[in-house]
């Protein structure tokens, strides 16, 4: 495997200052047939059943009360597949493991100690295509950008986002597991955190792992931080992991707000919010980013495929 070379912690504002990349093509991605609706935090397109597919959180301009829609493409416009269920979550991303199709997203439900207010977890579905998915496992509670991929070897990595006393305001762990069997919280709970990510004020996740040519995997995720009027900035970026010895990249930003096209905000503290969706990696050396757009809408922008370097 290629040598992963870490230098020190970087935060937002440094990432920010190092970023030369120029990201091309914004488009907004036209999804429709959900009524008066926003769709946002988009995964990239996968196939099921032979055509491709979009998942999609879909929600009310004044709500987080969501669903998970599944789009099909019809003249340049995206709508809701017919017969396809719908979900009740958050931010969908999907991966493949063996045969399954694994999706999974971020549950809701009323907090078991604040009166009034909401827990979360990640929540995993599997199946052979989107008609057969099936829950068969959760995440602990708090914990959203849990990702899985599967390694060379068959085994399974995960990646995982706790918060509070073991990371802060989100800092990313990792382990592996021998099979989805063992897709426990226990062990989700003790994965180990990578280090020198994150400052303490800044935290990010894991968005979509990639599996590497030469068995690295590639990380695209988002680092984020609150500002002095508590708005809130995501930036996408990226990284490489050694799933043997754990070393890794420095992060590196792929793209900000600014390369895509102006648009609506679910709320004014929102507007610097870009959450990366999924890329889709091209023979051309360039990559397709889609992303959820202030929390309100969905594009994509064409960027170098930043996993490349890394299989060199």
């Amino acid at each position: 495997m290629a040598v992963l070379t870490k230098g020190k912690v970087k935060t937002c504002e440094q990432l920010l200052e190092e970023f030369t990349g120029k990201p091309a093509n914004p488009e907004k991605i036209v999804l429709s047939g959900i009524g008066e609706r926003d769709v946002y935090n988009i995964s990239a397109p996968f196939e099921d059943d032979g055509e491709k597919v979009i998942a999609g959180r879909v929600e009310s301009r004044d709500s987080e009360r969501s669903n998970v829609h599944f789009f099909v493409e019809r003249n340049g416009e995206w709508i809701p597949r017919e017969n396809a269920p719908v979900l009740e979550l958050q931010d969908p991303f999907f991966t493949r493991i063996g045969e399954e199709l694994i999706l999974g997203g971020v549950q809701i439900f009323p907090h078991p100690i604040t009166e009034g207010a909401l827990g979360w977890r990640t929540v995993f579905y599997k199946g052979k295509s989107i008609s057969g998915l099936q829950e068969f496992a959760k995440g602990p509670d708090g914990m959203k950008d849990l990702r899985l991929v599967e390694l060379q070897d068959g085994s399974i990595g995960i990646l995982t986002r706790p918060q509070g006393e073991k990371g802060g305001r989100g800092k990313i762990g990792w382990t592996r597991i021998p099979s989805l069997d063992e897709l426990t919280i226990d062990v989700i709970d003790q994965a180990p955190l990578l280090e020198g990510q994150f400052i303490d004020e800044e935290w990010g996740g894991a968005n979509e792992p990639h599996l590497l040519v030469n068995g690295l995997v590639g990380v695209l995720g988002h680092i984020a931080n609150f500002d002095g009027e508590r708005n809130r900035h995501y930036y996408p970026m990226v990284f490489a992991l050694n799933p043997e010895t754990r070393e890794i990249s420095d992060i590196e930003l792929i793209s900000t707000r600014s390369n895509f096209l102006p648009g609506p905000s679910k709320r004014p503290d929102l507007v610097d919010v870009v959450f990366s969706g999924g890329i889709v990696r091209k023979s051309d050396g360039t990559a397709d980013m889609y992303a959820g757009i202030s929390d309100a809408e969905a594009q994509k922008i064409t960027i170098v495929d930043p996993f490349l370097k890394f299989e060199s």
